[in-house]
C-alpha cells in the first residue's frame, strides 16, 4: 500500500468527476455557498455513500495490487467490503464536526478513508485462513535461491501476507491465480517450528494467534489482552511486534530451511 499508482488515481477523479456531475443533475448534493463547498449537514447518508464510492473503490484498487491481498480477496470482494465499510462509516459521521471543519471536503475524505482500509483490512485478515502462495510469486521464490536474503523474504512476506511488502512491479499482483492451496495443516506445523526456532515469546505468540497457527484467529486487540499489552494503542503495538517477528524470520532463517519446505 505504500506506492502511488497515478492511473489509479487519474480513474478514481474521473470517477468522481463524473459522479458529482450525476448527483448535481439529480440535486443529490447541497452547497453551502456559490463557491461549491458542500453541505454534507445537509445531505441524506445515501448521497453521501454514492458520492463517495469511487474513493472505495479506488482503495480497493489499491489493495487489489498489493501483497495483502495477493491470493486472497479478488477486486469484487474487495469493493464489496469497502462499500460496506462506507456505509458504517457515513452512519457514524459527525455531521457537526464536518461543518466545524475549515476544510471539511479533507476532513470527510480522511474519516472515509481510514475506515474503508480499516474494513478491507480487517476482511482480508478473516479470509487468511486458506494461506496460499500463488503459484507466479511461488515461481518467483524459486528463482531468487542463492540470491542472499532475497528467496527468505519473499517466503515470509508471500505467506504473512498482512505485512504490506511492495516488490518491484505491484503489477504482478494483477496476474489470476490459479495454484492450489497449500496443505495448512503441513504449512502451519513448518510455521510453527521456525517460530520457536527464532522469535521469543510474545513475537512468537503474535504470530501464532494472528495467523491461527494452531488455534482460532485473534484480533489485535485480543491478541494484546492474551499477551499483556496494555494501553489505548495497544494494537498498534501488535502490529509492530507482527513486523519484527517477521523481520527478525527474515534475518535468522537459511535459505536452504526454506528450500527444504518447497
Amino acid at each position: 500500500m505504500k506506492y502511488y499508482n497515478v492511473e489509479n488515481y487519474v480513474r478514481y477523479k474521473h470517477d468522481l468527476e463524473d459522479t458529482i456531475k450525476r448527483m448535481k443533475r439529480d440535486g443529490e448534493i447541497v452547497y453551502s455557498d456559490s463557491e461549491g463547498t458542500v453541505d454534507y449537514t445537509q445531505m441524506f447518508d445515501s448521497s453521501i455513500i454514492k458520492m463517495w464510492m469511487p474513493l472505495c473503490e479506488a482503495l480497493a484498487r489499491k489493495f487489489a495490487t498489493s501483497q495483502q491481498a495477493s491470493g486472497v480477496m479478488d477486486i469484487t470482494d474487495l469493493i464489496s467490503c469497502g462499500h460496506l465499510g462506507l456505509c458504517k462509516a457515513v452512519a457514524k459521521l459527525d455531521r457537526q464536526m464536518l461543518a466545524d471543519s475549515e476544510d471539511p471536503e479533507k476532513t470527510i475524505k480522511s474519516f472515509l478513508s481510514k475506515r474503508i482500509r480499516g474494513a478491507i483490512r480487517r476482511e482480508i485478515d478473516k479470509n487468511r485462513g486458506d494461506m496460499r502462495i500463488p503459484e507466479h510469486k511461488y515461481n518467483e521464490i524459486r528463482k531468487n535461491f542463492g540470491k542472499d536474503k532475497k528467496a527468505v523474504a519473499m517466503f515470509f512476506n508471500s505467506v504473512f501476507l498482512s505485512i504490506d511488502v511492495p516488490g518491484e512491479n505491484d503489477m504482478i499482483y494483477d496476474i489470476p491465480d490459479e495454484s492450489e492451496p497449500y496443505n495448512q495443516e503441513l504449512l502451519n506445523m513448518y510455521l510453527m517450528s521456525l517460530l520457536q526456532q527464532h522469535l521469543n515469546d510474545k513475537e512468537y505468540q503474535v504470530l501464532r494467534l494472528s495467523y491461527g497457527l494452531d488455534c482460532d484467529k485473534h484480533s489485535a486487540t485480543e491478541i494484546a489482552e492474551k499477551i499483556g499489552i496494555e494501553g489505548s494503542s495497544s494494537y498498534v503495538r501488535v502490529s509492530q511486534l507482527k513486523k519484527q517477528a517477521v523481520d527478525k524470520l527474515i534475518e535468522n532463517v537459511d535459505h536452504s530451511q526454506v528450500l527444504d519446505y518447497l
